[in-house]
């Protein structure tokens, strides 16, 4: 069309020949000659009638039999063509062959994609964004929020709005939240899918701390907990660029949706709590969604069950559990520190740079995305969690010596061998000062040494005579004096003596 116009300038406005006409444009004489009959026989004047600015009007009026022709194909559902482009694998070539069998003289293909893309540019800005279905959920905090005093301290607090979208069918949700902190932020998108009733496969987040812990244009480092939120929801994080909104404009728009929807409905409502905003928001995004879309005709609800519901990854079988992650590094005692308590991990880790994630109820260290320990999370300061396979060899068996086992183990001698043991702990400040000495007992009921029964009977023996220690019991058993006879003769009472004073001596 522009050539067109150009042609009558240079031969109403410059009066060139058509021949000149033809090498400026390109064309040939004849062509330049057809144009400006058909516009003798239009009546067309020079400069053009503003009703013509419209290319189609200037083409009706050259080529009213093509023009005829046009008028007499159907138009295709621009809204159903650019609903049926969401869904996967579907494409332009297929949708136009689906429309000339049911209209045999309708456009072909080249004309069909360029009426394609007039009624897209007449479109909203958020349709310009080619979304395929289940392929991205979109979310934001709102800049605004609702004011909430709470009736016995009379703080007033702001709840703003996590707001998610899906792209392909606009359908939203919206959450009054206080805060924007990492549990906040993990917990609106657990209940976003579960809202959704499913996962998209990318998730589009702003460069929020909770979600993205430092913001690159190539390779942005993702917050942990975010990323094991990913992880357990099978979909992936790209998070838009810098100072580039367009990025995510599907969210732009559904935030400024829910501010004019729902917070300004709400502005002239007093809430004392977040449950209430909760209650009052419930509805208004109920009548959201379900409002028509102004070009398809047809609400988010409704595209959303037929072109999204069924593309949505399935939910996982049970929700994500809040988790946090820490840096450590494994100390000379094989164990890490969260908040004051100490957990144990291999020994042979000592010294290497370790990831801690812990819940509410567990603890779980990870080496270079392995995991190598497993805890139940404790809340005691000052303690220790070890498990015993953790430990090196001497180490273990040093840590199994208590009191209690070391009885038990002298009861399988005997019970004057346990007594013995008991006594050899009792009779020191601390009984671990008694365990090498108990050891030492114990190991002498070995049968390739003295064997159970000689050293039951010399810890009896060892007993009554009050030398509990592990060199009597040695020395009994070496003279064998376990069976030693220990009567001794009746010598009868003491002679009278002058020396010898007797009882009426102290009265």
């Amino acid at each position: 069309m522009r050539k067109l116009r150009e042609l009558f300038r240079l031969r109403y406005e410059a009066k060139l020949t058509t021949r000149s006409i033809a090498t400026s444009l390109g064309i040939g004489n004849g062509t330049v000659c057809d144009y400006l009959g058909r516009a003798r026989a239009a009546k067309l004047t020079w400069p053009l009638p503003p009703e013509l600015d419209d290319d189609e009007a200037l083409t009706a009026l050259l080529f009213p039999e093509d023009a005829k022709a046009l008028a007499e194909r159907p138009e295709p559902d621009w809204a159903h063509v650019h609903a049926e482009l969401k869904k996967k694998g579907v494409t332009k070539q297929l949708l136009w062959q689906e429309y000339l069998q049911a209209h045999p003289g309708g456009y072909q293909y080249s004309r069909f994609c360029e009426r394609y893309g007039r009624w897209l540019a007449t479109a909203s800005v958020t349709l310009r964004q080619e979304h395929r279905a289940g392929e991205k959920c979109l979310v934001d905090f709102s800049g605004d929020g609702v004011a909430v005093r709470d009736a016995v301290t009379g703080e007033e607090r702001v709840a703003k709005l996590f707001v998610a979208v899906l792209g392909a069918s606009n359908l939203t949700y919206v959450e009054p939240v206080f805060s924007e902190d990492v549990a906040t932020w993990v917990g609106c998108h657990v209940r976003a899918f579960e809202f959704f009733g499913g996962v998209s496969q990318l998730v589009v987040p702003d460069n929020l701390k909770a979600g993205v812990t430092r913001a690159h244009r190539y390779e942005p480092d993702l917050n942990p907990t975010y990323a094991d939120l990913a992880r357990h929801y099978g979909f992936a994080i790209v998070p838009a660029r810098p100072r580039k909104p367009r990025d995510k404009a599907k969210v732009e728009a559904a935030v400024l949706l829910a501010e004019r929807w729902i917070l300004a409905a709400l502005r002239h409502r007093r809430f004392t709590s977040l449950a209430e905003v909760h209650e009052a928001v419930r509805p208004l995004l109920e009548k959201l969604n379900a409002r028509p879309l102004r070009k398809l005709g047809i609400s988010r609800r409704e595209l959303f069950e037929q072109v999204e519901r069924a593309t949505l990854k399935p939910l996982p079988a049970r929700s994500y559990q809040l988790a946090f992650w820490k840096k450590a590094r494994v100390n000379i005692d094989y164990h890490v520190e969260l908040d004051g308590h100490w957990y144990s991990v291999p020994y042979t880790l000592v010294g290497k740079p370790v990831e801690m994630r812990h819940t509410e109820s567990c603890v779980e260290v990870f080496l270079a995305g392995r995991r190598v320990a497993s805890h139940v999370r404790s809340l005691e300061k000052g303690r220790f969690t070890t498990q015993p396979e953790h430990m090196p060899a001497s180490h273990r068996q040093h840590a199994e010596w208590t009191p209690s086992r070391l009885i038990r183990w002298a009861e399988g001698v005997g019970p004057s061998c346990a007594k013995l043991v008991e006594e050899l702990m009792t009779k020191r400040p601390h009984p671990q000062q008694g365990f090498r000495s108990a050891l030492g007992v114990l190991r002498l009921a070995d049968e390739k040494k003295y064997g159970k029964a000689r050293v039951e009977k010399a810890c009896a023996r060892a007993l009554r005579h009050r030398a509990v220690s592990y060199k009597s019991i040695v020395a009994i058993l070496q003279h064998h004096l376990e069976d030693a006879d220990e009567k001794t003769a009746d010598k009868g009472p003491l002679p009278e003596h002058e020396n010898v004073r007797g009882a009426h001596y102290y009265h």
